[in-house]
């Protein structure tokens, strides 16, 4: 029989309204997603290599996204540095290094999910303010879906998030 986890207790004291089946499924962190100028990815990926980082994935999104993005694995674990170069102008994170006075940066962080859409649907009930209309499909084969950073009017996030599901896990 298994043992329920005992920080659920505390979750389940604190928000009684939700039951632990309901909550969306939150595994980890999956990445870090850092936004890099037109022309700098190659540059910013060395000084990653140096510290040890190494590159598992490489690939360029176009559609809504229009970025090139390399993937980094932190030592052995399962979380992950993403550099993200716009390849145009109307890429989001053009838009992003623009209201940043031209400067790369934090671009989002990446959360993953046992199901994208069994997320999405809780946090659409929960009233977040989603970006996307579904969960859609992202890079390496995972399926994708941003929460807007001013999600609740109460209390923003500040940031933007990412939900990440891998179908290989």
């Amino acid at each position: 029989m298994p043992t329920k986890n005992p920080s659920s207790k505390i979750f389940d004291s604190a928000f009684p309204e939700l039951q632990a089946a309901e909550l969306p499924g939150f595994l980890f962190v999956d990445h870090i997603a850092i936004a890099v100028c037109e022309g700098e990815l190659e540059d910013q990926l060395k000084m990653y290599r140096q510290m040890g980082f190494r590159e598992l994935h490489r690939e360029e999104m176009c559609g809504t996204d229009q970025v090139r993005e390399v993937l980094l694995q932190i030592g052995e674990s399962q979380n992950l540095i993403q550099l993200l170069e716009p390849l145009s102008a109307e890429s989001p994170v053009q838009k992003q290094i623009e209201r940043n006075g031209g400067r790369g940066g934090l671009a989002h962080v990446g959360l993953r999910v046992k199901s994208a859409q069994a997320a999405f649907d809780f946090l659409k009930a929960q009233g977040f303010q989603i970006i996307d209309k579904a969960p859609r499909p992202g890079s390496r084969g995972t399926t994708v879906f941003f929460i807007h950073p001013k999600s609740h009017q109460d209390a923003p996030f500040g940031v933007l998030y990412e939900v990440v599901e891998d179908p290989k896990n």
